[in-house]
């Protein structure tokens, strides 16, 4: 089963940084940006934040979106 999370990082994130997080949407907002995407399981996302911790990115918050789970 997969369930819908977001991951709000600190600051804009660029189209090439994106690129490296397939399977998942950016929106910009005014501090953050929001990453959301399904992930399969806790491994996937573990894996993913580990990604994003090697990219050099600040990790604000990981949630999971609304209306899902």
């Amino acid at each position: 089963m997969q369930d819908e999370i977001e991951i709000r990082v600190r600051g804009t994130v660029s189209e090439s940084v994106v690129a490296a997080l397939p399977g998942l949407r950016a929106e910009t907002r005014p501090v953050v940006t929001v990453l959301s995407g399904d992930v399969a399981d806790a491994a996937a996302l573990h894996g993913l934040l580990d990604r994003i911790r090697a990219l050099g990115l600040e990790l604000v918050e990981v949630r999971r979106a609304r209306g899902r789970g």
